[in-house]
């Protein structure tokens, strides 16, 4: 059974993870936060007794629904997904910002150019935008696997499909991102 430490810490170490991935899958920053604060409400209230090994999985599965459902809010609120800005992000303010996190990391100990830091900033943003525009299963694949480092059973299991599509979605990405950034010039 999870403390309420336990419960807080895992909350609060997979919070901006869960933020990252629901606005590459939404691409509304307002709406993945609400996604995200339902997912940790739910869990919290409904599972907070279960074992802190499970809470990942449960984490993710909820995750998952809480952004199918919002898909299918969306969904009726349109009636047919033909006003393709609604899945535009709003703009760069208020935005989750991964250069932001990734500079407070590096340059605890480290300094670096301003050529070098433009040329990495340009380069994840172009890693960014292939990843948003990926197939929504393979982008959710894709982003369980390596982002959050979930194993391909955990993927399966909070995706609700098999191992072999996972594999299958996630090898399809990579190849994607692969082909993509090659074509802008970008090796990893």
């Amino acid at each position: 059974m999870a403390t309420e430490k336990e419960l807080s810490d895992f909350l609060k170490d997979v919070e901006k993870r869960a933020f990252k991935r629901s606005v590459y899958h939404v691409r509304n920053v307002e709406s993945a936060l609400d996604i995200v604060q339902d997912s940790m409400m739910k869990l919290a209230v409904h599972y907070g007794d279960k074992p802190v090994a499970e809470l990942p999985m449960l984490f993710q599965r909820i995750l998952s629904n809480c952004t199918l459902d919002w898909f299918r809010r969306q969904k009726t609120r349109n009636a047919l997904f033909s006003n393709l800005s609604d899945f535009e992000s709003e703009g760069e303010d208020g935005e989750f910002d991964l250069l932001e996190t990734l500079n407070t990391q590096n340059h605890s100990n480290q300094t670096e150019s301003a050529e070098s830091s433009t040329q990495r900033a340009q380069t994840l943003h172009e890693i960014e935008n292939e990843i948003q525009a990926l197939p929504t299963r393979q982008r959710e694949a894709f982003l369980m696997r390596y982002w959050e480092e979930l194993d391909v059973a955990e993927t399966a299991a909070a995706m609700g499909c098999s191992e072999g599509s996972v594999k299958t979605h996630c090898s399809r990405a990579v190849q994607a991102l692969g082909k993509a950034l090659r074509v802008k010039g970008i090796t990893l």
